[in-house]
Formats: structure tokens, C-alpha cells, sequence
């Protein structure tokens, strides 16, 4: 059980690094245009973000693929921005019902090229053969959904307050949080080691 804490606190901490903030702006991009009572579609879509995650570092962790970190370093933000230019465009219209839409495969995407990210890490603090890996693998996927669901849990609650206490409409939160994400992701992207040749 020890064990299992161990590398379940490492994807918590994974995800709620203040200095790794690009997975909670996503997660914010995700989730702005939702409310509570959408939490079906929500899960979905964190859970998608974490098979992603998870489905990447097996990949890596088996050698069967292998990404430069500068190509992945630049692409986390774009797959962000997508998610809030998305979002500033659609701001106010109706959800569409189908689950096989834009923002399912860009969190998919998202989800695949952020476990990339992390997979030179993971494959130095667990030793062993790649099967021995197996285990604690999920238990860091675990450690990822929970600290994704509480980082929506609190959007979604400073989402109601927003739109309740300062009655800010749906769209207008939309709108500001999309525009503020863009913000802080295009000097991400514009500072990317990929420029540097």
C-alpha cells in the first residue's frame, strides 16, 4: 500500500506543480465552458487526457516511441491555445452533443504529448524491466485523474461564483478566461526552445 501512495502522490504532484502550471491551464481551457451539471461529459473528457497520458509513457517506457523534448515542449502550448481559440469562438452557442468532437481528440492529443513529456522522468525514478514498470504506472495514472478532478472541482465552483455572485453570463466567463489562457500561453510558445537552431 505504501507503494502505491508513493507513486499515486507522485502524479498528484504530477499535475498541482505550480511550476508545471501548462497541465492546470489546460485543464482550465477544458473546463470553461461547463457547469456542474455537465460532469458527465467532463469525466470523459479528463478521463481521455489521462488514457492519453498513460497510453504515451507505456509507449515510451516499452521503447517503442521516442519524441525530442523541444518538439514537445513546443507542442503542450499549442495543444492548449487550440483548446481556448476553440473555446473563444464557440463562447455561448450551444454544446454539441456528439463525443467524438475537436476538444475530445485534442485532449487525447494533449494527453499523449504531455505523457511524452514526462517520460524521461518516469523512466529514471523507476529501475527495473519494463514490466516491472507496469504497476506503478497505473498508480501514477490514478494519481493524475484525482489531481485532475480536483483541479475542475475548483474551476468549476470559482465558475458558479463567477457567474452567480458577480453575475457574469456563461458567455462573458468564457470569453475572459479563453482570452486570458491565449495570454499566457502565446509567450510560452514564442519562447520555445524550438525557435533555437
Amino acid at each position: 500500500m505504501s507503494e502505491f501512495w508513493i507513486y499515486f502522490q507522485i502524479g498528484l504532484k504530477h499535475v498541482l506543480d505550480i511550476h508545471a502550471y501548462d497541465h492546470v491551464l489546460f485543464l482550465i481551457a477544458l473546463t470553461i465552458p461547463y457547469a456542474f451539471k455537465d460532469w458527465k461529459r467532463i469525466l470523459l473528457l479528463v478521463t481521455v487526457f489521462t488514457v492519453g497520458h498513460t497510453l504515451a509513457l507505456l509507449l515510451s517506457v516499452f521503447g517503442i516511441i521516442a519524441v525530442k523534448a523541444n518538439l514537445v515542449e513546443f507542442l503542450i502550448p499549442i495543444t492548449i491555445l487550440v483548446t481556448a481559440v476553440f473555446h473563444l469562438f464557440t463562447a455561448g452557442k450551444a454544446a454539441k452533443n456528439e463525443s467524438l468532437n475537436l476538444i475530445f481528440f485534442v485532449t487525447l492529443f494533449f494527453g499523449i504529448i504531455h505523457g511524452l513529456g514526462f517520460s524521461n522522468y518516469f523512466k529514471t525514478i523507476l529501475g527495473g524491466t519494463a514490466s516491472s514498470k507496469l504497476v506503478p504506472l497505473l498508480e501514477f495514472a490514478l494519481g493524475i485523474e484525482a489531481a485532475q478532478l480536483i483541479v475542475v472541482f475548483v474551476v468549476l465552483v470559482i465558475s458558479y461564483i463567477v457567474q452567480t455572485v458577480f453575475r457574469f453570463s456563461k458567455r462573458d466567463w468564457a470569453l475572459v478566461m479563453s482570452a486570458f489562457i491565449i495570454g499566457v500561453v502565446i509567450p510560452m510558445i514564442v519562447e520555445s526552445p524550438i525557435w533555437n537552431r
